[in-house]
């Protein structure tokens, strides 16, 4: 099957996807997108979370062809040309990036806590990267990124 798809602003089309085929596989191997990760392939990590149509989703729960004329946003279309989104930037400086196998997923969903709640409280900032896990940092320095990236919005 063929998935005419809007990644990051520009129309692309992905050919022979197969039917059980998800948005991640997609994504990653069809379009030459590896920003998000496989993880667990079940939903639990958060690894591969992409915007689809505004609302952050495990891109590997998403069927490939449930993207068929709609909008995905990647953790590559998060940056403007050669400038890092905030979040992004935040990560970085704040040395929440270690193994980065978490990190696509923990940079979106900061970035749509932070398009929702500008200014959040440490118990809201917990909340929204609930659904994402790392093995590496221990959280704090993550914490002190979306503080960072907070504070600089």
């Amino acid at each position: 099957m063929r998935v005419n798809v809007t990644v990051n602003g520009e129309q692309r089309q992905a050919d022979d996807v197969w039917e059980g085929e998800s948005l991640l596989f997609m994504l990653r191997e069809r379009l030459g997108l590896p920003g998000s990760k496989n993880a667990c392939e079940q939903g639990e990590c958060g690894s591969c979370t992409v915007y689809l149509d505004d609302v952050p989703v495990c891109s590997c729960l998403v069927a490939a062809g449930q993207a068929q004329d709609r909008s995905v946003r990647t953790v590559e279309g998060l940056a403007s040309g050669d400038s890092l989104d905030p979040v992004q930037e935040a990560f970085v400086e704040a040395g929440a990036v270690q193994c980065g196998f978490c990190t696509p997923g923990l940079v979106v969903a900061a970035h749509d806590l932070l398009e929702r709640v500008p200014s959040p409280s440490d118990p809201e900032i917990r909340e929204a990267l609930a659904g994402n896990l790392c093995r590496c940092t221990g959280y704090e320095k993550i914490m002190d990124a979306v503080r960072l990236a907070a504070g600089r919005r």
